[in-house]
């Protein structure tokens, strides 16, 4: 068992091999720019989240359960999704419609995070691994408490509260202003819900917020993305069906190596230079992915590799 994290002294790999292909295939710019299809989409996750907020508290507990599980934690994840694409600005040219479309996607999400998330991931694509920064990374904390199975099962039921809290601890930052609009818009839309509808269904989204980010399978990709499962790999991929559900954040080496080509075109970055993508090593499964990272005593929250 490792006692500590992957360290190195090695840029990143994903500007290099941008340029390299670039230089190889320049056509891949073809591919770069929004995709107003993003837009739509998120407008109608948010649209079918929010009626089913009205009608799904009504249902007795097996069906809340079984709805929230399947159906309200996947549009919830997908949300999280859109938010990810919309921060790299890929559903309009301008930059305010992106913030404001990411405040929309919010909505059902309950917590206003979509501001503050722009920021942290920013970061992360600029300093990937870089201790102390890059918080998406595991703490020293978490690496030392949530060990073997019944630790890391404990840290994969609650990661997405790790995931919310982490940055206000290991980085912390200002409020900057659209952190603030993004508050005061939530405030006052939640706010709103409640009056005119009442509780039940803000706690019906907060229960498929939870889900989303804790045994669900679609929540394997905050695994499956930057964790060691073979030595010297850093970034890695998935290609099967779920990517179909959340925007193709599965394409995860081509999305960092090319974090301007929206997440449908993505395959399309593959087929042009796949001598780049093919031969790493890529995962199948993002369930088979949480039970390896549960059950295999080689991987745990220390499988990151990180720079000073």
């Amino acid at each position: 068992m490792k006692e500590d994290f992957y360290w190195t002294n090695i840029q990143q790999p994903h500007s290099r091999r941008r340029q390299e292909i670039l230089s190889k295939y320049p056509e891949v710019r073809n591919l770069f720019g929004p995709d107003i299809k993003l837009a739509i989409i998120t407008v109608l996750l948010v649209v079918v989240q929010i009626i089913s907020s009205l009608i799904i508290p009504k249902l007795n507990l097996g069906w809340y359960i079984l709805y929230a599980y399947f159906i309200g934690a996947t549009i919830n994840h997908a949300l999280f999704l859109a938010i990810h694409e919309i921060t790299h600005n890929l559903a309009f040219k301008k930059q305010v419609y992106n913030n404001w479309l990411a405040l929309i996607a919010n909505i059902p999400i309950v917590f206003p995070y979509a501001m503050s998330f722009k920021y942290y991931h920013t970061i992360h694509h600029k300093e990937q691994g870089k201790h102390n920064i890059d918080v998406d990374i595991p703490s020293k904390l978490e690496v030392k408490i949530f060990r073997g199975t019944i630790g890391k099962l404990f840290w994969a039921f609650f990661q997405i509260l790790f995931y919310a809290f982490r940055p206000m601890f290991v980085y912390p930052l200002k409020l900057k202003k659209w952190q603030i609009i993004n508050i005061i818009f939530q405030v006052i839309v939640i706010t709103g819900y409640i009056l005119f509808f009442g509780w039940g269904g803000i706690i019906y989204l907060i229960v498929c917020d939870f889900i989303a980010g804790s045994l669900h399978p679609l929540s394997g990709h905050f695994i499956s993305e930057h964790y060691v499962f073979y030595d010297g790999q850093e970034t890695y991929s998935y290609y099967g069906p779920l990517n179909k559900l959340t925007f193709n954040v599965g394409y995860h080496n081509e999305h960092h190596d090319f974090p301007s080509i929206p997440g449908s075109r993505l395959p399309k970055l593959r087929k042009l230079a796949p001598e780049y993508y093919d031969s790493l090593y890529y995962h199948k499964s993002w369930l088979k992915v949480i039970l390896k990272f549960i059950t295999d005593p080689t991987i745990g929250l220390y499988s990151r590799i990180k720079r000073k």
